[in-house]
């Protein structure tokens, strides 16, 4: 476990401790008050890491999407990570993915009824959404633990089970965008991209190992997948993953960690070819030249499965061969909860958004108005109980 993809390169030790020095001073000018943290009268969830690289911050943004939508009125706000765009932007029908970035239109392509917006300055994100939009019941904030300016009502901590913090260094030794002190800021932390058969013995490893605070909780997630969906080919029948022992499949990924995907695909598609490239990657006219004649060298029956970020962005590639088009498939994906750990996450976001939403306070004030009206008419004081809309 502790070797997963980890590699430190100790020659850079000496400059990790520089970039420690840095980081560990920004902390304190917030920790002091130099810099100032904002709360807000909105409900605020953010979901992030501390450490370079893909931990399934978008799958968890979209389960908290799932948890939320059918009952408050829910918003995103992202960085907008490589959006050709400046300032604060709200996704609309016609928004373009070079406006907001591949997560964020991914997820206003999914979520049409949920408000997906970005702004690298966060406060000011979550102060136009709530202008715009008196009626929002919380706000995710999707990659913002190091975001310090924002002092969220629940900090979810993400962690990569193949590269634990506990055994990584700072960068540029490691991939640490801060020391590990730097959980301690999380109310929850959730391993992700666990196995599914992770053994008893492992939880209890991990549990001691992150060494957390007893107000902190410990969650673990893993990774569901669905079938694969046509993406040029609309009018074509999703497939089943079970059913490919067959074909030979090209994995075509610009994410930061595919090795788990990979280990998940292998036993499904033997036969199957990866084609990786780094996260959030443009496609170049060489590169869809490789695509092309990678997957023409395949043995058929064949396929290539891609991630629905990538989707995004391929859609606005040219070049890409008829064939590449005709078998092009999108792999969603999911978190599931380990050891039975769902419904006491579910409640734990729930009711901390009941309690904290807007028209819940509204609802309370006007209560405790009415309260001390009654007190000060001699009436005899009335029970007061919180409400929600």
């Amino acid at each position: 476990m502790e070797g997963d993809f980890i590699k430190i390169n100790k020659w850079l030790l000496p400059l990790s401790w520089l970039y420690g020095m840095a980081v560990n001073l920004r902390n304190t000018m917030f920790s002091i008050g130099i810099l100032k943290s904002r709360s807000f009268d909105v409900p605020v969830i953010a979901v992030g890491n501390i450490t370079v690289g893909g931990s399934g911050k978008t799958p968890h943004v979209e389960y908290l999407i799932r948890l939320l939508k059918d009952t408050f009125h829910t918003a995103v706000l992202s960085r907008g990570y490589k959006r050709k765009s400046k300032g604060f932007v709200q996704a609309t029908a016609k928004t373009t993915m070079p406006e907001i970035g591949d997560e964020p239109f991914q997820m206003k392509q999914k979520f049409p009824n949920v408000i997906v917006a970005v702004d690298k300055n966060r406060c000011h994100g979550i102060d136009t959404l709530v202008e715009n939009d008196k009626d929002i019941d919380v706000v995710l904030l999707d990659d913002a633990f190091q975001h310090r300016y924002v002092k969220p009502g629940i900090n979810i901590l993400l962690v990569d089970y193949h590269r634990l913090i506990i055994y990584d260094k700072l960068l540029p030794a490691g991939r640490l965008r801060e020391p590990l002190s730097g959980k301690d800021r999380a109310d929850i932390v959730i391993v992700t991209k666990c196995p599914k058969d992770l053994k008893p013995m492992e939880y209890r490893v991990i549990m001691k190992a992150m060494s957390l605070y007893p107000y902190q909780q410990l969650f673990f997630t893993s990774i569901d997948y669905g079938e694969l969906l046509p993406v040029f080919q609309e009018t074509k029948e999703a497939l089943d993953l079970h059913h490919l022992k067959d074909y030979s499949a090209l994995l075509l990924t610009g994410i930061a960690s595919p090795q788990q995907m990979t280990h998940d695909l292998q036993p499904l598609i033997p036969q199957l070819t990866p084609l990786a490239f780094g996260d959030h990657h443009i496609f170049s006219k060489k590169d869809v030249g490789l695509i092309n004649s990678t997957f023409a060298a395949l043995p058929s029956p064949k396929l290539i499965i891609t991630t629905e970020k990538d989707v995004t962005r391929l859609r606005l590639v040219e070049g890409l061969s008829e064939e590449v088009r005709q078998h092009l498939y999108a792999l969603p994906i999911t978190v599931c909860f380990l050891q039975e750990q769902a419904q006491l996450f579910n409640q734990q976001i729930i009711d901390y958004v009941h309690k904290n939403s807007r028209n819940s306070i509204l609802v309370k004030r006007k209560d405790d108005h009415k309260s001390q009206d009654s007190n000060h008419s001699g009436n005899r004081p009335r029970t007061i109980s919180f409400r929600d809309n």
